[in-house]
């Protein structure tokens, strides 16, 4: 199973797959979203295409729809948590 995507790693993808840098603490902040920082579905549809990828886990439907970061993170750790179960 992998391990869980954190803020620090999700705001290293943001930046190579959509070019933004977002500090790793702004992501953290629960009412933040990413529309905020400029990022928009296609860049986080980039996101999950690395980590599936780079894990050979296939992310849930609708990742890249995701609001916030906590339910961008919620959605990739829930797929990492059904690998091997």
């Amino acid at each position: 199973m992998p391990t869980p995507l954190t803020h620090t790693e999700l705001s290293a993808l943001i930046k190579g797959k959509a070019g933004i840098f977002i500090d790793p603490q702004d992501l953290e902040r629960p009412e933040i979203t990413f529309e905020e920082f400029g990022v928009d579905s296609l860049g986080l549809l980039g996101v999950v295409g690395e980590l599936e990828n780079r894990h050979g886990v296939q992310i849930v439907d609708g990742a890249e729809m995701a609001k916030t970061p906590s339910e961008f993170l919620t959605a990739v750790n829930t797929s990492f948590s059904k690998v091997g179960s």
